[in-house]
């Protein structure tokens, strides 16, 4: 791929944030989850991939042409829900390349990216308890990863619902399935998508189904980046938009979302959702579910 030459205008001098610290290091430093399928996880060689990384990549080409850089080496950062958020801020990594939810809260910390997925809060339990609402919880042990929205949501509706729940933490998306699946707990609350990937890689996926009711309204994933970098935000701005808005946007989506993915090949059967070709459409970094 060619790239123009850097303009006058790009002098190290002027640059700020971001992309002079890239300009400057000639690296970007990329986070990637490694059980958060199918956005960003390790496949079969150990290997970061996912569809929330293919998105970085298409930034990180943007950035390269906008510094005019014949060359930027790209560097891979594993995180987790509780360590992403700190290392954007503390300039560990540049991007956060996995399925966080873009929200008000975390807006006082970090800046999205337009919304590259839609998801909402459900849990998932085995068919044989029966469970298929919230309050079919009532009373029980269930489980949700530390550091998540989630976690927030099933303790604010323990508390809204009376409904006497013990709620416990997991360091990780796949701990916590496995505490359903050994009986530790009779739910794990996390995003559905993130429950529709694990269910399809259990041995038995048809032991699992996940709650017809949902704890959330629509919920916007998008890559992080550091807050009041506004160059830099820009440019992963202008690099989404032109990827949603295109028809790689749904080659994108369809690669990752209907379609085998590595490394054992299933398929998650998750087509693009009417809202969220609507906000390819008209591209976005809103974290308001009633945008959506």
């Amino acid at each position: 791929m060619t790239f123009a030459l850097a303009s006058p205008s790009l002098s190290a001098e002027e640059l700020t944030g971001t992309l002079k610290k890239v300009k400057d290091t000639g690296v970007i430093t990329l986070g990637f989850r490694d059980a958060s399928v199918p956005f960003s996880y390790l496949d079969g060689d150990q290997k970061p991939v996912g569809y929330a990384l293919e998105i970085c990549y298409r930034i990180v080409d943007a950035v390269k042409e906008r510094l005019g850089l014949a060359k930027l080496d790209v560097r891979l950062n594993g995180v987790t829900s509780a360590t992403r958020i700190p290392l954007i801020a503390n300039g560990t990594i540049d991007l956060e390349c996995g399925s966080t939810t873009n929200t008000f809260e975390r807006r006082n910390q970090v800046s999205f990216t337009n919304t590259d997925f839609l998801t909402a809060t459900r849990y998932v339990s085995k068919k044989s308890t029966g469970l298929h609402t919230i309050d079919d919880l009532q009373g029980k042990t269930v489980v949700s990863t530390s550091g998540t929205i989630n976690l927030r949501q099933i303790n604010e509706a323990n508390i809204a619902r009376n409904l006497g729940l013990t709620i416990l933490p997991a360091v990780d998306h796949a701990e916590a399935f496995l505490m359903v699946q050994n009986g530790r707990a009779v739910a794990f609350v996390m995003d559905d998508v993130l429950l529709a990937s694990l269910v399809a890689a259990a041995r038995d996926p048809a032991a699992f189904e996940i709650s017809s009711e949902a704890l959330s309204k629509p919920e916007p994933y998008a890559v992080m980046l550091r807050k009041d970098d506004a160059p830099f935000k820009a440019v992963a701005d202008a690099a989404t938009a032109k990827l949603y808005a295109g028809p790689e946007g749904q080659v994108l989506y369809d690669k990752w979302f209907t379609k085998p993915i590595p490394p054992r090949g299933i398929n998650l059967g998750l087509p693009m959702s009417a809202a969220l070709r609507k906000a390819f459409a008209s591209p976005t970094d809103s974290f308001d579910p009633s945008a959506y």
